[in-house]
């Protein structure tokens, strides 16, 4: 797949004045597919963006540290439901949960103690919970959506703390390498972009330090490649069985809170950001540094995602992830939609023949189909799949019943009499109201 020409054009044009609007020596912004760019869009000339220069992640970080941990959850370590005395025993904020400290629910304030931890070298994993105090807890948990990069520090120590591993080699090993990730890196590889403040008043450029984040690390550290980052998003949309199951990255993306409870447009999962644009909601996450922005969305059930990358503490007048979702917006609304070509079912048989057909509850049609060896009700307002468990017993995989049962309810005769899924009782006459 690539882009069609017009709409190339537009991803261009929306590049070029982002870079010039915001005032950022660079910018560099890739549409990706399959773990693939489809097309590339760099301006400014400080450097002249590339696919394969690095820029800093900021807290799309975050998003390697969440799979980390779920990883480790999958594997029986620990339950997102612990407690985090248990595994950093003594802290005095131990009455929150990871799944807290993923979600960004946890009540803990936004920083750790000290100077500015972004603009300054990074200490130890016991200098950070040294300077761990009760009154870290800005609020109850689960009370309000509280952005924390402190969580991702605290959920970097536990990793180190289970595995006995420093959260680079973890990142590395688990998830960089497999994924083929190879121009992501703890420091700056060259060739990377350096990284500027642009002064408000005469727009000269202030070069920032690269400076190692420390325990901070898993909320920020990172570098990486509009390349390897298409790998990552490919990741996201279509998970590696090999890094984690699909169905934990589903998990990740299903919200745990809502982030502005007006508009209902962002929130956040066990690890990425979601944000909502019309019908649509895209997973991912926003990263800044001093002298970098940079943003990452993806739309998993098409599998399209745009990264885009400043050298710049920020766009004047604007802010990255606009940019990074009108893109992928522009692209979506532009793409052809796929038609799946219709095919004759294959002839139910067994129990499934049985079951098949048209089926009522209270005076409203159902139909059942086959999908294969699944079944398929779909009626009014309502589509579940279901998978065939035991005799006479179906689980919802998917749609309006995933989770509940569909119980057989046969005659005396052996002949199916009724379907009752969840205590809703379905028939084969509308004069039957269940």
């Amino acid at each position: 797949m690539s882009l069609l020409p017009e709409t190339a054009r537009r991803v261009d044009e929306i590049a070029a004045r982002a870079q010039a609007t915001g005032q950022v020596p660079s910018l560099a912004l890739a549409v990706v597919r399959d773990r693939a760019v489809l097309h590339f869009a760099g301006a400014g000339e400080q450097p002249r963006p590339d696919p394969k220069t690095q820029y800093r992640l900021g807290s799309i970080t975050k998003t390697i540290t969440a799979t980390l941990v779920m990883q480790l959850r999958d594997e029986g370590a620990f339950a997102l439901d612990d407690l985090l005395y248990r595994h950093l025993p003594g802290t005095p904020i131990g009455g929150v949960t990871l799944r807290q400290l993923l979600g960004h629910v946890s009540g803990l304030q936004r920083e750790p103690d000290g100077p500015w931890w972004e603009r300054n070298a990074g200490g130890t994993v016991e200098q950070l919970l040294a300077g761990l105090t009760y009154e870290k807890l800005a609020g109850p948990p689960f009370r309000r959506y509280r952005y924390s990069n402190l969580a991702y520090g605290l959920l970097g120590a536990v990793l180190e703390r289970v595995t006995g591993q420093g959260w680079a080699e973890l990142a590395g090993k688990r998830v960089l390498d497999p994924l083929g990730m190879k121009r992501t890196s703890y420091a700056p590889v060259e060739p990377y972009a350096r990284g500027y403040v642009v002064h408000e008043l005469d727009k000269t450029l202030h070069e920032e330090p690269r400076l190692d984040s420390g325990a901070m690390a898993p909320a920020g550290q990172l570098w990486s490649t509009v390349t390897d980052m298409a790998k990552w998003a490919g990741f996201l949309a279509d998970p590696a069985p090999a890094v984690l199951a699909r169905e934990t990255v589903d998990e990740m993306c299903t919200p745990v809170v809502i982030a502005d409870l007006e508009s209902w447009t962002g929130g956040h999962g066990l690890g990425p950001q979601l944000f909502r644009v019309g019908e649509r909601v895209y997973v991912g996450h926003g990263g800044s540094m001093p002298g970098y922005v940079a943003h990452l969305v993806v739309h998993r059930r098409s599998r399209l995602g745009v990264i885009i990358f400043a050298n710049a503490y920020g766009l004047s007048g604007g802010h990255i992830s606009e940019v990074a979702l009108r893109t992928l917006t522009t692209v979506l609304d532009a793409s052809p939609e796929t038609v799946a070509p219709w095919r004759p079912p294959t002839a139910p048989v067994g129990e499934q023949a049985e079951l098949c057909g048209r089926w009522w509850w209270m005076g409203r049609e159902y139909e059942v189909a086959p999908d294969g060896e699944a079944l398929v009700m779909t009626g009014p307002n309502h589509r579940t799949r279901f998978v065939r468990e035991a005799p006479d017993r179906w689980r919802g995989t998917e749609g309006t019943n995933e989770g509940e049962i569909l119980a057989v309810v046969r005659s005396a005769e052996g002949g199916v009499d009724a379907l009752d899924i969840a205590t809703f009782v379905h028939k084969r006459s509308p004069a039957h109201l269940a």
